[in-house]
Parts: C-alpha cells; structure tokens; sequence
C-alpha cells in the first residue's frame, strides 16, 4: 500500500535534523555575550557582526575567545547528534547549522560570517579535515593579521582536504560551507582587495 504522503514520509527526518541544526546554529552567542557583559549591541560596534572578531573589537578578548567556542561547539553539536542517526544526518546537520549562523531567523536573517561554525562542523564530521583547516586559519592569520582571510583561505581548502582525507559526501559539504563563507564575506572581500580591511586586534 502506498503511503498517502508519499516520499515525505521518508524524508521528514531529514528536514527535522535541518530544522533541529538550524535553529541550533542561529544562536547569536556573540551578541548574547556581549550584551550580558554590557557590552551593548555588537551590531553597532566595528563591522556590525556578530561573530569573535567583532566580539574582540570591544577590547574583551576571553568574551571573543569563548565566542569562537560557542560558535564552534554549536555546529560541531548539531553534527555529533545528527550522527547517531546515520552520516547523510550529520552531513545535513552540518550544513544547516551554518546556515543558521548566517541567516538566524532570531536577527532578520542577518547573522555572522560562519567560520568558527564551519571549522566547528569540520571537527565533529571529519576530524582531520578539521584539524587541517583550523591550521590553515591560524598560519593565515599569524601571517596576515587579517581574519577575514584566514577564514576563506581556511573553509575554501577545507574541501581540498576532504578530497584526500574524507569521503565525497564530505567534499560536496565543504564546497557547500565555502560557497557560503565567500557569499558572506563579499565586503571583506572588497575591503581586502582596497586595503581597506582592519587587521586582527584593530577597530574597524
């Protein structure tokens, strides 16, 4: 007997793992933290995000480090519990929990860059590939003092990694976090190509 709804009946643990991850990775804890600090609203200080390099433009570096490991740790949750459902989950949950951090429903859709989410989902879905991309961020940024660029150059090799330490399904997600990362990172991307862009520990 054909269910009455069809393939929905199949995919709708899909779309819950989506849901469940999205709304994980929408939760703006850089804003939250800063405001808790008193702080005020991160979105009117520096560039406006709400991510750990922002967070580090109010002069507070271990709110800007605890940032980085909320922002991480929320996508690398979202794919650990995603896991214990098979490895199609975790790779759906990885993937939503960036989307979340970009485009949290709770702030209009106007979220952070979504590196430390990223690099976090990297960790809990291919370790190694993890490892490598965190490297590559911070020899970029050692080298660069700029974030901004570390991050991209971080999430676009990522799937070159995956490519040899990974599987397929993991390399089609890193192109799908890269694409992402890059689209939200347009105006960096113009601010570093005019020199306009403020280096690591510099106001904006």
């Amino acid at each position: 007997m054909i269910h009455p709804l069809g393939d929905v009946a199949y995919v709708w643990p899909y779309y819950a793992a989506a849901l469940v991850a999205y709304l994980m990775g929408s939760i703006p804890f850089g804003l939250i933290l800063t405001r808790l600090a008193g702080l005020g609203d991160l979105r009117q200080i520096g560039s406006g995000s709400i991510g750990a390099t922002n967070v580090l433009r109010t002069g507070n570096k271990a709110l800007a480090a605890l940032t980085v490991l909320l922002d991480g740790g929320k996508g690398a949750l979202a794919v650990l519990i995603a896991r214990a459902y098979g490895p199609d989950f975790a790779v759906i949950a990885g993937g939503a929990a960036v989307i979340g951090h970009l485009f949290p429903v709770w702030l209009r859709f106007r979220g952070g860059k979504g590196v430390a989410t990223a690099l976090g989902v990297w960790l809990a879905i291919a370790w190694p590939v993890g490892v490598a991309a965190c490297a590559t961020w911070l020899a970029v940024a050692a080298l660069t003092r700029y974030s901004s660029l570390a991050g991209l150059i971080a999430l676009i090799a990522a799937p070159v990694y995956a490519y040899f330490l990974a599987d397929p399904q993991r390399v089609q997600l890193g192109l799908l976090l890269a694409i992402l990362v890059v689209l939200r990172h347009h105006g960096n991307i113009r601010r570093l190509v005019t020199g306009r862009e403020p280096k690591i520990g510099r106001h904006a």
